[in-house]
Parts: structure tokens; C-alpha cells; sequence
């Protein structure tokens, strides 16, 4: 297979467009579809689009209700989301097919100690998107070719540059996934993007590590909210009700984003 070809090179978006051909060729056999699903669900977890991963390994939950890997999947990407009861329920339904799953008890003893720990408050760390400090970042070069425009020097009130994060005042958010993440070239020449959802409403945030320059938004929203994330109890988070925008820091200005445009359309904004 293909897809798994490119998992074991750890080529995971590659790896995730060919599990997704496998898909939409719809073979009709569900049990196939509960395995690519779940396959997809693990390369996304490795790029770090913890919510695509969990809308995956619940599809693969829903058409194969045993399938362990799909449930051991999706009690990950509730931890890596801070959901800590949910992937405590994740995991006692996955025992309840297999009380000696290791994974599985390795994973609730961690989801109790974390609900335990959890702060009652957070900061937000907000990734920077560009750092042209850090090793292994695109040049000027491939961002001026590209009619992107970026500020390559730290502000004013910096006095050092950091290592790619900084804090920003919003009690309540808190993105872990994001340490780390930079910009990177892919075999193709073509930019990969972190990207970070906010949801200012409901203190919430998504993480996309490798968000390809010629993505639509529409495409990554519809994977992220296939499933009505937990915390939107009056069920508004729906892919085309959505409302999209960008900050502007510099200039203190929100810019509407059609959801329609790639990411490099974005990045590409006159303003």
C-alpha cells in the first residue's frame, strides 16, 4: 500500500493524501475503510492535526466499533487536546474489549494524572509563523518569489529573538503542540505552514503543523470538524458556517479570510 509506504518513511503528508485516495474510491468495505481511516487518523497525529486524527479514528470507531487501534488513536488526540475525560472514556471502552491492552492502561493512568494536574488557567503560545533565525527556515528567497510578505526582523520591543514562541495575553488557550513547529520545505518544493485556529468563544484552539501552501481552508475544515468538537454544545461549528480571519499585529486590523482561498492566497494578502 502505498500510504503505508510513505508512513514508514515518515513522509506522513504524503502519506495522508494516498490513505484519502484510498477513500474516495469507496470499495464499500467497511472494514477496509475502519483501517485507512485509522492509518490517516496516525499519520495526521504525527503532523500534529490532532483534530483531523480524531475525526478519523471516529469515523474508523463508528464502522468498526472493536477496532482497538482506532480507539487507542482517538484516546491520544484527546490528550494531546486536553480532553482528559474523554480519552479516559476512550480508553475504558477499549478495555472493555481488552483489559490487558497496555497502550491503553499507559494512556488512562496518564489522562487521570493530567486531569488531576491541570491548571485552572493557561496562556496561550502562539506560534510565530516565520522565524528566519531558525535553522531549517525557508529563505527570503522562496517567500519573495511567492508574493509573501513578511516582517524578517524582531520588533522594536524585542530585545532577542526568541526561539520561535511567544506569549500572547489570552487567559484560557493553550496550544503545547506548537513548540517546535517552524516552516519547512517539502520534496516537492512546496512551503508547509504551522498553523493555529483560535476559538475565542469557547477558549479552544486547533493545531495544524503542516499546512500546505496550496490547501484550502474549506478542505482542512471540513476534516476538523467532521464530528462536532465536545465543547460546542449548541452545534454552530459547522464547516460552512464558519467565519475565518487573520491578524494583522502590526497594524491592530482583522482581515476576512473566504474560506475557499489556499493558504498561500492568504499569506498573499495586499494590505
Amino acid at each position: 500500500n502505498e500510504g503505508n509506504e510513505y508512513f514508514k518513511e515518515k513522509d506522513y503528508g504524503r502519506a495522508v493524501a494516498a490513505y484519502s485516495e484510498g477513500l474516495r474510491r469507496r470499495c464499500g468495505d467497511a472494514e477496509l475503510d475502519a483501517v485507512l481511516l485509522t492509518n490517516r487518523a496516525a499519520a495526521h497525529f504525527h503532523l500534529g492535526n490532532y483534530r483531523s486524527a480524531l475525526n478519523d479514528a471516529i469515523q474508523a470507531k463508528k464502522l468498526k466499533p472493536t477496532h482497538l487501534k482506532a480507539i487507542i488513536r482517538g484516546a491520544l488526540c484527546h490528550v494531546e487536546l486536553k480532553n482528559f475525560v474523554e480519552a479516559i472514556a476512550w480508553c475504558e471502552e477499549g478495555l472493555q474489549i481488552d483489559s490487558k491492552e497496555k497502550k491503553l492502561v499507559e494512556i488512562r493512568a496518564k489522562a487521570d494524572k493530567s486531569k488531576v494536574n491541570m491548571k485552572a488557567a493557561w496562556h496561550l503560545q502562539c506560534l510565530s509563523l516565520w522565524d528566519p533565525w531558525r535553522e531549517g527556515a525557508p529563505s527570503r528567497f522562496l517567500c519573495s518569489e511567492r508574493n509573501i510578505k513578511l516582517v524578517l526582523e524582531p520588533s522594536d520591543e524585542e530585545e532577542e529573538v526568541s526561539d520561535g514562541l511567544a506569549e500572547i495575553s489570552l487567559d484560557g488557550f493553550h496550544s503545547d503542540s506548537a513548540t517546535g513547529a517552524k516552516v519547512h520545505l517539502d520534496a516537492d518544493g512546496n512551503l508547509n505552514w504551522p498553523v493555529l485556529f483560535l476559538y475565542p468563544e469557547h477558549e479552544q484552539t486547533d493545531f495544524t503543523m503542516a499546512f500546505h501552501e496550496n490547501s484550502r481552508f474549506i478542505d482542512h475544515l471540513m476534516v476538523m470538524f467532521a464530528e462536532l468538537p465536545p465543547w460546542d454544545s449548541e452545534k454552530k461549528y459547522l464547516p460552512n458556517n464558519l467565519e475565518l480571519y487573520f491578524e494583522d499585529e502590526e497594524r491592530e486590523e482583522m482581515y476576512e479570510v473566504n474560506p475557499e482561498h489556499t493558504l498561500l492566497q492568504v499569506l498573499q494578502h495586499e494590505r
